[in-house]
């Protein structure tokens, strides 16, 4: 017998007598004035032009080619409509994005703020490609090489840290050493030194392709070691390797000359644990503390420049709308070598520069995660006060991540959601539900499309930023995930936690 449908439901009768919207574009819908302007340096291309109200998005994008003159080879972008201090996204076409909403009428003249999306497009991770067992105890750190999905580094509650090797997804090196648990690991941006901190109150350096320690630990700080950032390459002199800095439980933040093997500088101003370091791309230092404080440093001589006040609770995780950019170096999805100091450093400042560069200027954004419930964006080259105070979450924020574009803010945090937010003014876009405890931290696939969250609740999820809804759920893993990183070529996402194992997740 053949399955019948069951009867629609109560709620389906109702839905189904409601007035429907319908797609249809008017037939007598009039022309619009439009001018196009560059995100990144606010100059105009090809003046105000006369374009049909009913404009698609894919028809936007062959117009600004053909004035750009890169038609023979054109170049993906976003656009977005200036309205006031805000931008309106434009998706599938101009009437059902501004016109039919009311944003703008046909008589308005419009200005379209363009963004080069990236040229490769990431696809999202379906399955588990490899479940990797080797740590005695739970892993708390993971992390992709800068210039490949081919290595990874994990750093776990046994005292080790370990280096994967993803092609064959086997165990490559054990990095013994460390006394206590590896709270932190750190790949150098130009993927030849890693840096793990731990429990020990140690740092330790060792050679990412042979897997030995150089020298002995890094000592100096008096408790555990809760987070360690390297300098941006733009910023290291041709022929030096790049500097270290840690934050720590015993409130101070030291910078490490990693060649020499010495501390360099301490600043001490926190009253209590720092629980988070970036080194940004202007060489100024920025840390979060138990506090409430975020202290900015001057790199070069360790004066502290600003106290940002504002959290009434600890801060706990901050990012920088540069992270991703300061991350990769000189690298690009490729994961081409440069070929000298030079040419690595003028490389990684172009990457720099894409990201940073806002209306001409460079800006650098700072986003701080407390346990206040509430995120603070901060411009601090501009000021100490914040731009924009991001409320809505109804627990404590556990970690932020700025989109590799700088367009999009994401946050995890223990009311089992996912946040997202405008990069530029801290605007409040959506949530993203589906997990059902407490999200412990988020990764973005290098074209921002996509974003990966880990959880209490065992499972991964990857959200598709630009539909704000979920797209694929991964369970697999059998107890919580606390650590999750996605490579910047966009192949692998890997995941570790309380289950000890490791797992590798492709498309």
């Amino acid at each position: 017998m053949s399955t019948l449908v069951p009867p629609p439901s109560k709620r389906q009768r109702k839905e189904a007598q409601l007035p429907r919207e319908v797609d249809i574009i008017p037939k007598d819908l009039p022309n619009v004035l439009i001018k196009f302007q560059a995100s990144d340096t606010g100059e105009t291309v090809g003046g105000s032009i006369r374009v049909p109200g009913s404009i698609s998005e894919k028809q936007l994008e062959e117009l600004l080619n053909q004035l750009n003159g890169s038609s023979s080879d054109p170049i993906p972008y976003t656009f977005a409509l200036q309205n006031g201090d805000e931008q309106v996204d434009i998706k599938d076409n101009l009437y059902s994005s501004v016109l039919r909403p009311g944003i703008k009428t046909t008589e308005d003249f419009m200005t379209l703020v363009y963004t080069p999306r990236a040229i490769f497009k990431v696809k999202p991770v379906t399955r588990a490609s490899a479940t990797i067992a080797g740590h005695g105890s739970t892993i708390l750190a993971v992390q992709f090489a800068p210039n490949s999905s081919g290595r990874m580094v994990t750093g776990a509650g046994d005292s080790t840290a370990r280096i994967w090797d993803c092609n064959t997804q086997t165990v490559q090196y054990t990095l013994r050493g460390h006394t206590n648990w590896v709270l932190c690991v750190s790949w150098s941006p130009r993927g030849d030194v890693i840096a793990t901190g731990s429990m020990d109150a140690t740092i330790r350096l060792w050679n990412a392709k042979t897997g030995e320690a150089l020298g002995g630990p890094l000592r100096g700080h008096s408790k555990w070691i809760s987070s360690l950032c390297w300098e941006p390459i733009h910023l290291v002199k041709p022929g030096e390797s790049p500097k270290l800095v840690s934050g720590s439980k015993d409130g101070t933040i030291k910078v490490w000359d990693t060649s020499r093997r010495l501390c360099l500088m301490t600043m001490s101003g926190h009253k209590s644990s720092v629980s988070c370091v970036k080194w940004g791309g202007t060489n100024l230092i920025y840390s979060g503390s138990h506090d409430k404080m975020i202290k900015v440093w001057d790199a070069d001589n360790g004066r502290c420049s600003q106290t940002l006040k504002a959290h009434a609770h600890w801060v706990n995780h901050l990012a920088l709308s540069t992270d991703y950019a300061l991350r990769v170096g000189a690298y690009d999805h490729k994961g081409e070598l440069p070929k000298s100091p030079e040419e690595e450093q003028k490389k990684a400042l172009e990457n720099y520069e894409k990201v940073a560069k806002v209306g001409g200027k460079i800006v650098e954004r700072l986003v701080s995660a407390s346990d206040d419930f509430t995120m603070f964006l901060w411009e601090p080259a501009r000021s100490t006060k914040p731009l924009c105070r991001m409320t809505g979450h109804q627990k404590l924020v556990n970690h932020v991540s700025f989109s590799p574009d700088g367009r999009y803010i994401s946050s995890a945090s223990f009311d089992n959601s996912v946040k997202l937010w405008d990069g530029r003014t801290g605007k409040f876009i959506t949530s993203l539900r589906g997990h059902v405890a407490p999200v412990y931290q988020t990764a973005w696939s290098s074209d921002s499309r996509l974003l990966v969250s880990c959880s209490k609740d065992t499972t991964l999820k990857v959200w598709d930023v630009r539909a704000r809804k979920l797209m694929n759920d991964l369970p697999g893993h059998s107890d919580e995930i606390y650590a999750v990183d996605w490579s910047v070529d966009g192949k692998r996402v890997a995941s570790g936690g309380k289950d000890k194992t490791v797992r590798l997740w492709m498309h």
